[in-house]
């Protein structure tokens, strides 16, 4: 399917989405410029695309592969793809693969997930097929016993590993606590959550020869948002154009950001899909322009990844940025943000995955408290004022920290208050 004219594209849904009707029904009745458009309301959208009564979807639910989306809390969510738009999907996604650094021949094994309704096995499995290379592919997934996997790969030597940080750093830590390596892994392609520098060292123990890079940015949802681009950096993606238009909207407005270097909120449309429309569709993550000519971002992790306890307000990607800071030696492994309550007053743990937890970490732990509260003051201010409870550090193995039970992703706040 070619991609559709913008304006096509807007008469197309409100003449076929009811949704979509009432979300514009007040604009004029040519609208040429995305900017003119409202942002989707994400509780709204999600509460008119239910499986009974669907009043997003542009036609009757006849033809269509049905994902889960999202999950992690509260309701659950659905995504349609026709077949057609599954496959273009696929293969513009499957294209971006060598920019990631696919090369013809690679045996790649695929540790994502599937089951559930979820997507990203069936994802990353159908990209590989569709990609312009050849490849083998390894359909293992993520639930498979570390044994196996581990005997799976060495078998066919595979050289490339896809999955999420938290099943690549759970298998290193498998290998490394066997004292084994597998050193005919030239990539760990990661997706669906960011890959932080403490899991670097853990992944090098364990792959020896195996350089991390991101296999590219989508969402079972928003679609397609950006390619990877080879470098330094694996949060920097190139946007798919011409299937999506990506913008980048100021925190505090709906201002589109012109300049490079200016955080702000991600907005996605695809200018393929029909069946289930998204258009000015907020991905849920911050990012910045690298080159906003050549439409090359960089993510800056979940526009709501923080978390407040009592009057502190702090952001994951903050904490990570402390914690690797501090830790020179690269001990730990892995990081969540624990929030607890205690005594009538909320807490934060950060829970530090490392090899050998125990008490010879008391002094790193000691040191990353104090850096965090030196560069968030308001914290020890409202320690000393009674609102909340110490910061505290608990130390496990990198199996032990919380991830979710359907897509096996690391959770990166735990919120371990009562709500009721």
């Amino acid at each position: 399917m070619p991609v559709q004219p913008f304006t096509e594209l807007i008469r197309f849904v409100r003449a076929n989405s009811p949704f979509y009707r009432q979300l514009y029904a007040r604009l004029p009745e040519e609208v040429t410029h995305l900017a003119d458009l409202p942002l989707v309301p994400q509780t709204e959208f999600w509460r008119a695309n239910s499986p009974r009564d669907n009043t997003l979807l542009t036609a009757p639910l006849h033809e269509a592969v049905v994902f889960r989306s999202g999950g992690t809390t509260g309701a659950p969510k659905f995504s349609y793809y026709t077949r057609t738009e599954w496959r273009e999907f696929t293969a513009a996604f499957g294209a971006g693969l060598v920019a990631a650094g696919l090369r013809p021949g690679h045996r790649v094994a695929d540790l994502f997930y599937a089951g559930d309704l979820y997507a990203s096995f069936s994802f990353v499995l159908d990209s590989l097929h569709r990609s312009p290379v050849a490849n083998v592919r390894l359909p293992i997934g993520g639930a498979a016993p570390w044994e196996s996997t581990a005997a799976t790969l060495e078998e066919f030597r595979a050289e490339v590993v896809a999955g999420t940080p938290t099943t690549l750093c759970a298998l290193a830590e498998r290998l490394t606590s066997a004292d084994r390596t597998l050193p005919d892994v030239e990539l760990l392609f990661f997706g669906g959550e960011c890959l932080f520098g403490d899991q670097l060292p853990l992944l090098k123990a364990a792959f020896p020869n195996a350089e991390a890079r991101s296999l590219g940015y989508a969402s079972v949802d928003a679609g397609l948002l950006g390619e990877a681009v080879p470098g330094g950096d694996p949060r920097v993606h190139r946007a798919f154009t011409p299937h999506t238009v990506v913008e980048i909207l100021c925190d505090d407005t709906d201002r589109s950001v012109e300049e490079d270097g200016v955080p702000g909120r991600l907005v996605v449309t695809d200018l393929r899909r029909r069946l289930m429309p998204v258009i000015r569709y907020p991905a849920g993550d911050r990012a910045e322009w690298v080159d906003r000519d050549a439409g090359v971002f960089r993510i800056l992790g979940r526009a709501e990844e923080g978390v407040r306890v009592g009057p502190v307000s702090l952001y994951t990607q903050d904490v990570h940025d402390i914690v690797t800071a501090v830790d020179t030696a690269g001990d730990v492994t892995g990081l969540q943000l624990v929030v607890r309550r205690l005594y009538g007053r909320d807490g934060l743990t950060l829970r530090l995955a490392a090899g050998e937890p125990g008490p010879g970490r008391a002094a790193l732990g000691d040191a990353v408290v104090a850096a965090v509260l030196a560069q968030r003051p308001l914290y020890a201010s409202a320690t000393a004022a009674g609102h909340v409870n110490p910061l505290t550090v608990e130390w496990v193995r990198h199996q032990d920290l919380s991830v979710n039970s359907r897509t096996g992703k690391l959770i990166r706040v735990v919120d371990e208050r009562p709500h009721s």
